[in-house]
């Protein structure tokens, strides 16, 4: 696919994209004020605010409409920063590209549905048009990719992905789980995809913003997308999540930028020789799991020859904590090792299984 970068759209920027602003637009005081606040750092790029709120439940704040538009606009004309809505249906698509927004953005429930990014799609094709698109609430980087082919064959080259977490199953600190092994796929898959984070909607809370904010500039992320209001505490929605513009400041100023690489030869050349002692490592682990799996073809011979089944239980749970507890010996993290071996048995089990099943 071609996309472009963001300076294409976005000329002066000269720091990774920040987007910031209420998570919905309430009056137009209040959007133009919070404008006001968030524009005195230079480090805001552009405007943020939500106009239609899709809710799980009914009889929530769902924002306020289309008049929302006009306080967009209003925004732009006092700040001069770029401004954004989410759009969640082929209506919402023409009201804002009509009222002439500089950014629409699609949001994860909407990403997680073909049929309402394909009518998004039509109605954006022949467009010049800034599209942002957040990821599926489930882990799934092929329907994240499939929602960017629609807009890209619609003619649009402005992209960019927004990373805002997925719907956990069970207890979890973060109101969506980062899972940040799907952005990784999604950057190896995309290479020249713009991807930024939005911590508002990964930690829900005020206080995860900054962890997850670094996390993200650590893996080569391009920017944030950060929930701001002037009063968190009076705000319709999400008001857990929302920093005071003065508040975002003192987060931005304790964030490190990470650069792509280093100019020092000493660093580059450690680096070289870690890397191969990696790859040799690498070589060794994967010799060592194909000599462990033919031990597995032979003991599933084995137990075809003797009738015996090929899951035991009482094996495989004596392994695994004989595993995670070695594990924790050498320094590494037993959600891991875990992982890992759940991993190994269960293409174990598979393999043997298909022996019993041999003719």
């Amino acid at each position: 696919m071609e996309i472009n970068p963001i300076k294409h759209w976005l000329p002066n920027i000269d720091n990774p994209l920040l987007i910031a602003g209420p998570c919905s637009l309430e009056s137009e005081e209040q959007a133009v004020e919070t404008a006001r606040m968030l524009v005195k750092d230079k480090r805001v790029f552009a405007y943020r605010g939500g106009v239609w709120k899709p809710r799980t439940r009914p009889g929530s704040f769902e924002g306020v409409g289309s008049i929302g538009l006009e306080w967009l606009k209003t925004v732009r004309q006092e700040t001069g920063l770029p401004v954004g809505t989410e759009v969640a249906n082929a209506q919402h698509t023409e009201e804002a590209l009509n009222a002439g927004l500089d950014i629409l953005w699609i949001g994860a429930r909407s990403t997680a549905s073909p049929f309402v990014v394909q009518e998004i799609a039509d109605v954006l094709k022949g467009t010049d048009a800034v599209v942002m698109v957040k990821n599926p609430v489930n882990p799934d980087v092929q329907l994240w990719i499939g929602a960017l082919e629609r807009l890209n064959r619609a003619g649009i080259k402005n992209l960019v992905a927004i990373h805002r977490g997925y719907t956990p199953f069970g207890e979890s600190q973060y109101r969506n789980q980062p899972n940040w092994k799907t952005v990784i796929e999604l950057r190896r898959l995309m290479p020249n995809l713009p991807v930024i984070c939005d911590p508002s909607h990964i930690g829900g809370k005020r206080e995860y913003l900054y962890e997850i904010s670094q996390k993200a500039f650590d893996l080569g992320l391009d920017g944030l997308m950060v929930e701001s209001h002037r009063d968190p505490s009076c705000a319709l929605s999400d008001k857990n999540q929302q920093l005071t513009p003065a508040d975002l400041a003192k987060l931005l100023d304790k964030l490190v930028i990470r650069q792509q690489g280093s100019p020092n030869s000493e660093f580059v050349n450690q680096l070289e020789y870690l890397r191969n002692r990696i790859d040799a490592i690498d070589t060794d682990l994967l010799e060592t799991l194909a000599a462990r799996m033919e031990i597995v073809r032979k003991i599933g011979q084995y137990k075809k020859e003797n009738n015996v089944m090929a899951l035991q239980i009482n094996r495989w749970t004596e392994l695994i904590g004989k595993r995670v507890a070695l594990g924790e010996k050498l320094n590494i993290d037993k959600t891991f090792t875990k992982i890992l071996f759940q991993l190994i048995h269960e293409d174990s089990v598979r393999m043997q299984t298909e022996i019993l099943d041999e003719e």
